[in-house]
């Protein structure tokens, strides 16, 4: 077993309630920063962030992931993943850029379509309307993605005024500031095998979270493992040179005093579950909560898992940075060399 890469995922809950460590935005945000240096403190490997408009949740990533590269120096920073039904790729490219230079080249974005929302068409308020052809906005949001790596080439295309403020550089112009090798550190986050399929052509790394569709009735993590092995023989027959990058999301919750069977003893019977989540037959993932040792057995039979480089923990933010940290730090000490991850 190689190492792998072991992060959190953090969807950035806040509730105004007592029972809330997370009450307000500000709340939510300040601690995302913390969560982040305490788990590279604790030796984890990336710091990632969801994206939900029109929610109590973090959404506009940028401005977090820059403060975060700011405070740290080793952890990797992305997202899972932002929904590019929502941007504008050529404001997104200067964004990361910016963000991607103020950590040293640390960012790994996910991207995607997208999941259910808030609202009904959200993505209409910021401006964007699909073709009536395509009233999810999925070819909307696979056509940003697009536009966005072409962007990222570093390429210019713009042509340059003859009478410019500043003096240009020769030839067409390209969006500044411009952060070498992110083109390559944009991820996919796929819900089928089609889109996987899709995203190894174009060059993109593979997220994989813990829903995607049902399409053969097979346990989720088997589906899962099929849709890596998919995605990987794309990549190969797009001939793309480098070695592309894998990850899965997974909630696991190391049961080793009270406080952790208070929060998630109840867990440990928790299955698959199947559903419909808006045109589609979809399946969730189980969520693991055990002692270290009970875990390490159930683990290893996660096919899906044991596919991947990459490995990022769903936490519970709402309970705060200690917590999160305590969660992390058990799984890396008691579970993750018993496995080979370490």
């Amino acid at each position: 077993m190689t190492r792998k890469s072991i992060g959190f995922l953090s969807f950035g809950h806040w509730t105004p309630s007592p029972q809330s460590a997370t009450r307000s935005a500000a709340d939510v945000l300040l601690q995302s920063i913390d969560l982040a240096q305490a788990a590279e403190g604790v030796g984890a490997d990336g710091a990632y962030f969801r994206v939900h408009h029109y929610a109590r949740q973090l959404s506009s990533p940028f401005p977090l992931l820059a403060a975060i590269g700011a405070k740290t120096s080793t952890i990797e920073i992305g997202t899972g993943v932002i929904d590019m039904r929502y941007e504008n790729p050529l404001y997104m490219a200067e964004d990361a850029g910016s963000a991607d230079l103020i950590a040293g080249h640390r960012l790994q974005l996910g991207i995607s379509r997208g999941s259910p929302e808030q609202v009904i068409d959200g993505f209409r308020y910021f401006g964007y309307e699909p073709a009536e052809s395509d009233p999810s906005g999925a070819e909307m949001g696979r056509r940003h993605a697009e536009v966005l790596l072409e962007i990222l080439k570093g390429e210019g295309f713009a042509q340059p005024s003859p009478r410019p403020m500043f003096a240009n550089p020769p030839g067409l112009l390209r969006l500044e500031p411009f952060s070498e090798g992110l083109r390559d550190r944009i991820w996919w986050g796929s819900g089928n095998d089609s889109t996987a399929r899709w995203a190894a052509g174009l060059g993109m790394n593979l997220q994989s979270s813990t829903l995607k569709e049902d399409e053969s009735g097979e346990p989720f993590h088997v589906q899962q493992r099929k849709q890596i092995e998919i995605f990987h023989e794309a990549w190969r027959e797009a001939g793309h040179e480098r070695t592309p990058r894998v990850s899965v999301s997974r909630s696991i919750m190391p049961i080793v005093d009270e406080i952790d069977d208070m929060y998630f003893g109840r867990e440990g019977e928790s299955r698959d579950q199947v559903g419909q989540l808006e045109d589609f037959r979809a399946i969730f993932g189980r969520t693991y909560a055990a002692a270290p040792d009970v875990l390490v057995k159930q683990l290893a039979e996660d096919e899906a898992i044991a596919a991947a480089d990459t490995l990022l923990l769903t936490v519970p933010n709402q309970l705060g940075v200690d917590y999160n940290a305590k969660l992390l730090s058990n799984i890396l000490e008691h579970v993750a060399p018993a496995l080979g991850w370490r």
